[in-house]
């Protein structure tokens, strides 16, 4: 919310479910923020692109993600779009869209068919789901999403952005076997920790642990290619996994330049720290040679 408010990238909506932020952020952490929305949206359009939106989008752990309210605003709505959460992190996110119209009202207007159902712990409607469930758990999360239509024959996109680091490397392993195994065709995008194993890596570690937050997946965060590993040998085709100042260098320049103008950034040396221990990795199974 407060990369947005200096300027750093579009986002109506994001307004309607964060309050301002009383202090600055950090310029590096904007940026690192700036890189991380427009290198998961790179790939998120790339798949619309190719399937020509004839697809579903499941959002794991979306928190208070605005994604589906600027596809919609862009034309490129998948048939469906998932998120799910935890029913407490749900419920809060229901009762922001119930008592805010410009978040109800694009979900009403791509509605078609019977009334929109929604209760405390879930809203569903023609175009987008939002499930409460625990991501530990595929059977039931399985079930829910099941319950709202997914359809596991359409292509399937699965997005996931600091959310396996918060698993064992078993949990996170089963979520992603199961996902390989529910969708003969797919693409998986993770954004997390990588090279977490250096000094730097173990400081941001002790910094977290300080804040009471566990990072019970790190293991698996130790490289790049532990990161692809994980990927393959859970059942998916291909997998790819670069650092976050790789993705940085590879944004439009017009563009960096111009965020790069908003904030004067003292620690060249610690951007660049911070974004090499953060990673984008894809993965895809394609049966049908999209």
């Amino acid at each position: 919310r407060f990369a947005v408010s200096v300027g750093y990238w579009k986002d109506p909506y994001i307004q309607y479910f964060v309050r301002q932020a009383k202090e600055r952020k950090a310029p590096e952490i904007n940026r690192g923020y700036y890189a991380r929305v427009h290198g998961v949206s790179y790939l998120i359009q790339a798949f619309l692109k190719k399937t020509e939106c004839n697809c579903q989008i499941v959002n794991l752990g979306a928190g208070m993600d605005t994604l589906f309210w600027r596809l919609k605003d862009e034309n490129l709505l998948p048939r469906k779009y998932f998120e799910v959460d935890f029913p407490m992190i749900v419920a809060r996110k229901i009762h922001n869209i119930k008592s805010k119209p410009p978040l109800s009202k694009p979900i009403m207007e791509s509605h078609s068919g019977d009334s929109l159902l929604i209760d405390s712990h879930s809203l569903d409607s023609s175009r987008y789901s939002l499930v409460g469930a625990d991501l530990r758990f595929s059977s039931d999360l399985e079930e829910k999403l099941k319950k709202h239509n997914l359809d596991t024959h359409l292509p399937t996109l699965l997005v996931a952005e600091c959310v396996l680091v918060y698993m064992t490397p078993q949990q996170s392993a089963n979520l992603l076997k199961w996902a390989a195994s529910t969708f003969p065709v797919a693409m998986f995008i993770n954004y997390e920790q990588v090279n977490m194993t250096d000094r730097f890596g173990q400081i941001m570690i002790e910094n977290l642990q300080r804040r009471q937050c566990n990072l019970a997946g790190v293991e698996v965060c130790r490289s790049l290619d532990s990161q692809k590993e994980r990927l393959l040998l859970n059942g998916w085709e291909t997998a790819h996994a670069i650092d976050m100042m790789t993705v940085y260098s590879f944004l439009p320049q017009a563009d960096v330049k111009r965020i790069e103008g908003l904030e004067f950034l003292d620690e060249k040396e610690l951007f660049e720290q911070l974004m090499q221990h953060y990673c984008i990795c894809w993965a895809s199974k394609d049966s049908s040679n999209l």
